[in-house]
């Protein structure tokens, strides 16, 4: 008997027609004998209701996040009527529903009366989303005779206290993974589990970061040894690049754990970041399908990369990032001026996305996202105040009329002329590239160009990865 565990986005769960392909997905699955863990986000835009009704307490706007609330209860109690037909599965729904929906009023009434929205109140608020969609989710199922039951991971995941980013603990984990979670699975029982969060060691609700509900999906899926672990979404795959950019996109058959770390975290949106890291070391395939084309089989994630022909797969952008470029000549020869950048870096709150240095060392640059470039200029130039006034250093420049592009191929690094392949390409096309980053070991190009560059630019590099993948 197989186990599989499925995680089904925002949009596979957005409304009653989009629940019950979930459902159909789940009941066939289990028909053909194997066991299944289903895992849920919020349904579609809720989260963005949630987030903003936080906002609204914390300015005292009452009748908002009251409002809010209605619109919440009208909605999921709407999708319940049409999946769950009257009885006692659906009078216990709606109980939850309204129980969950007055905590949720409470806490914002708190928020209102402290004047305050901090970020551990904030994960209370907006965990909200999972836990009524995964309280349908289950009863839907049951109301198709799938004995099933809701979950929340806080009951399972066990994390450090970093709010709104928080970091499983996975030993502990793993022991209520084992402890609770599993005799469910051993006693037929479906488990539909809320994605996205998680709990402290004294049951503080805390959230694993927006899109984390791929992340929860692959958690369960190690913790649980599970066979395969599919995301379910609403493309069919893995794409060779956003068809929004490129009408031409194809779907991968194939890609690997590291192809698609790569995709993920340069600004493809089918994935999480974070998704690949629980299952690389007990390498449990990933696959990637549509909820709504459920006979299509998608992108299949394994261990071993497979060189395409043209060795570039895919291509892929990130948008609103800024340039911060750090020089000075007297900078040549001195240890410790990029650590202690990314240091004030890492002290205004921000991830570092790609570097890029000279040889001289007379000047480095790096990219961050827009919303955190200011403060981490500002925390650069006070770490490095005195280089600045001896004019070591001569300035700290941001630039944010830029992209990130980057071409995605197992076996780049090991395969002659790919760099100068791809910028040439960039080359006949009259496209700058201000900066580049490739790693040794890695199956990637990054560089940075103009904003206004971007769909020429991915345009042309598409080009390369479509000659090997079958149309």
């Amino acid at each position: 008997m197989k186990t599989i565990t499925m995680k089904f986005g925002g949009t596979s769960v957005g409304s009653p027609e989009a629940i019950a392909n979930v459902v159909n997905i789940v009941k066939v699955c289990r028909e053909e004998g194997n066991r299944v863990i289903v895992v849920v986000s919020a349904m579609s835009g809720v989260t963005d209701q949630l987030l903003n009704s936080a906002k609204m307490a914390a300015s005292g706007n009452k009748w908002g996040y009251l409002s809010t609330s209605e619109k919440l209860r009208d909605r999921h109690e709407d999708t319940l009527n049409l999946l769950v037909p009257p009885g006692s599965v659906r009078e216990k729904t709606f109980s939850q529903i309204k129980s969950l929906l007055e905590e949720y009023v409470e806490i914002c009434h708190a928020v209102s009366i402290l004047g305050e929205e901090t970020p551990r109140i904030s994960d209370s608020i907006v965990a909200y989303g999972e836990r009524l969609s995964s309280r349908i989710v289950a009863a839907a199922l049951k109301a198709q005779s799938v004995e099933a039951a809701a979950f929340d991971a806080g009951d399972f995941i066990v994390t450090d206290d970093r709010f709104q980013s928080a970091s499983p603990l996975w030993d502990e984990t793993q022991a209520r993974i084992d402890g609770k979670l599993v005799p469910s699975l051993v006693e037929g029982v479906t488990p539909v589990i809320t994605g996205f969060i998680g709990a402290t060691r004294t049951g503080t609700i805390t959230t694993l970061g927006r899109g984390g509900s791929d992340y929860s999906g692959a958690i369960f899926a190690a913790g649980t040894n599970s066979d395969e672990l599919v995301i379910w979404t609403d493309v069919d795959g893995v794409m060779t690049t956003d068809p929004r950019v490129d009408k031409r996109a194809r779907v991968l058959p194939y890609v690997s754990y590291q192809e698609v770390g790569e995709l993920a975290f340069y600004g493809a949106k089918v994935l999480h970041p974070k998704t690949v890291q629980p299952v690389l070391d007990k390498a449990i395939p990933i696959r990637v399908r549509n909820t709504f084309n459920p006979t299509y089989p998608g992108t299949l994630i394994g261990e071993t990369g497979e060189p395409s022909e043209t060795v570039i797969k895919a291509v892929t952008s990130i948008k609103k990032v800024s340039l911060l470029t750090v020089s000075g000549k007297g900078m040549i020869g001195v240890p410790g001026i990029a650590g202690r950048t990314f240091h004030a870096t890492a002290s205004a709150g921000a991830s570092i996305l790609m570097i890029s240095q000279s040889s001289s060392e007379q000047s480095f640059c790096f990219l961050v996202t827009d919303g955190t470039a200011d403060a981490v200029k500002e925390s650069i130039e006070i770490q490095l105040a005195s280089e600045i006034a001896t004019r070591d250093i001569d300035r700290v420049d941001i630039r944010s009329d830029v992209v990130i592009i980057t071409a995605v191929g197992a076996g780049m690094s090991g395969t002659p002329g790919v760099a100068g392949r791809v910028f040439s390409t960039m080359g006949n096309n009259r496209i700058n590239v201000v900066a580049i980053a490739q790693g040794s070991s890695e199956c990637s190009i990054s560089f940075v160009v103009a904003e206004a560059d971007l769909e020429r630019a991915v345009i042309a590099l598409h080009d390369l990865a479509l000659e090997s993948v079958p149309a």
